[in-house]
């Protein structure tokens, strides 16, 4: 693995060029700010009506409806829902294309599972930060960076590492280390850790290990703190100094409990269906299911989060977190 830095990356080959962000959600107003504050000429697309014009006028930046931004851009990133991307690129983004200009994501989903099919004379390339867009933001203005990927999915005239490298500088990501890869690598590998490990995965240990609490007869106040809100805590640990980290900043009780006990829950089995989730992802069938489900209007979706809703951790969770004065109620 080779990691690119600050000098491995020229702003220069981004001079002439004009970068359209679209969309100014967490990652687009992060990406936006943070190439106009590193000398990068910047416009930013969106839907006529947003209620994101006026916030990304106020923070100095020139904006267009989506067409015209994608019409005026030499390098267009789309930072727009997964869901809703097909949609915009075929009504305002492919009508304005022009041989040179560049496509750029911060996701492969579109590209890898060719929802979107760009013409083989535009650039097509990634940098997708491994952050939050408020992370993105915050971190820059510190003077440091969040480590991005970057991949190259078609390079018609031989420029994209360079422009694609320089992107990456002009949101920060250089000042901690850019890694490449492809769009297959970075899609079915996101994909797999949001649906079996970060979101999937530790959402349904969590309620199960809460249920089974509650279940055997503790209180389900007792049960929340122990199976979610110390979670957190867990989690820092890891993030800071890796699985070996956690275990040695924990007691020794809770690290030999945790290497005996760990196995049995996560087994042969869970690995075998974890295995099932990534073979879906690689042959597409995930991509299939949400594509359709995005067209049928999300019923399975809307569902889904209604009994989630209705979860009995989520009121003890909502009681429990209004005692919390440290934890933003925005």
């Amino acid at each position: 693995m080779k990691l690119y830095y600050d000098n491995d990356a020229d702003l220069a080959v981004l001079k002439d060029k004009t970068i359209a962000v679209l969309g100014y959600g967490s990652q687009g107003h992060a990406h936006a700010r943070n190439l106009h504050e590193s000398g990068v000429s910047v416009i930013v697309g969106l839907r006529k009506g947003s209620k994101s014009w006026k916030t990304a006028e106020a923070d100095g930046l020139t904006v267009y409806e989506t067409a015209d931004a994608a019409k005026k851009g030499d390098i267009v990133m789309i930072l727009l829902p997964d869901e809703k991307q097909k949609e915009i690129y075929e009504s305002d983004i492919a009508p304005n294309l022009q041989p040179g200009n560049a496509l750029v994501f911060a996701h492969g989903f579109n590209i890898h599972f060719s929802q979107i099919v760009p013409p083989e004379n535009v650039g097509v390339f990634m940098v997708a930060p491994k952050g939050p867009g408020h992370l993105v933001r915050r971190v820059y203005e510190q003077g440091a960076g969040v480590p991005c990927l970057f991949a190259i999915h078609q390079d018609p005239d031989n420029t994209m590492r360079d422009i694609a490298l320089a992107y990456a500088k002009g949101i920060g990501g250089t000042r901690a280390g850019v890694i490449e890869t492809t769009f297959e690598e970075e899609t079915e590998t996101d994909l797999f850790g949001e649906q079996a490990v970060l979101c999937g995965g530790v959402t349904e240990l969590i309620n199960t290990g809460y249920e089974v609490l509650v279940d055997a007869g503790y209180q389900p106040e007792i049960a929340y703190f122990e199976c979610l809100h110390e979670m957190k805590l867990i989690i820092d640990l890891m993030y800071e100094g890796g699985i070996a980290g956690m275990y040695y900043s924990v007691s020794d009780t809770a690290e030999y409990g945790g290497m005996t006990a760990g196995p049995k829950v996560v087994d042969a089995g869970t690995r075998g269906r974890m295995e099932e989730i990534l073979a879906n992802i690689q042959s597409g069938r995930f991509a299939r299911d949400w594509i359709l489900e995005n067209r049928a209007g999300r019923p399975s979706m809307e569902a889904l989060r209604r009994k989630h809703d209705r979860l009995p951790i989520e009121k003890v969770g909502g009681e429990l977190r209004n005692m919390m004065s440290w934890i933003k109620k925005d």
